[in-house]
């Protein structure tokens, strides 16, 4: 037992000390996406679909999940950081198509539906951030006076 603690400590000395690593060289897979190429597919993603999933009031019981339903018919980028979703929104009670002209924020290859205290005609006024991956969708929002999570799945629309 005694050999094995010694080698043990030898390979272990020997490592810290040798200009040879034990941990394998990395390739670097952290290049910069292709702008073109993540815009393309989010446009190309969203257009004809439908976010399915539910939302939070911090004004209420967090556990309390309620129903919401967005149906985005397309989505195109306008300029720089704008983009304009067709957009059929069904929550609390209302049920409303519109265009919206949101921005969205890129985190690496991960986009982030973002507005700020906009007017969305006949909801209100809101702020959110909606993290987009995959097929799938988080994030906060806030109205005037309450605000809460939000969460689902992203499905393509049915013809």
């Amino acid at each position: 037992m005694r050999r094995l603690w010694l080698a043990c400590w030898a390979i272990l000395a020997l490592a810290l000390v040798s200009p040879v690593s034990l941990v394998p060289a990395q390739t670097p897979t952290d290049q910069s996406p292709d702008q073109a190429a993540l815009e393309k597919k989010f446009a190309d993603d969203l257009s004809e679909s439908v976010f399915v999933g539910f939302f939070t009031d911090t004004n209420k019981d967090m556990k309390d999940l309620k129903e919401e339903r967005y149906t985005i018919s397309k989505v195109s980028k306008v300029q720089g950081d704008t983009w304009l979703f067709q957009v059929r929104i069904q929550y609390g009670g209302k049920d409303a198509t519109l265009p919206l002209p949101l921005n969205v924020k890129w985190a690496g290859d991960t986009p982030v539906i973002t507005l700020t205290k906009a007017p969305v005609p006949g909801f209100g006024t809101f702020t959110a951030r909606v993290v987009v991956y995959d097929d799938h969708y988080a994030g906060y929002w806030s109205g005037a006076d309450h605000g809460g999570h939000l969460l689902g799945r992203i499905e393509k629309a049915k013809k």
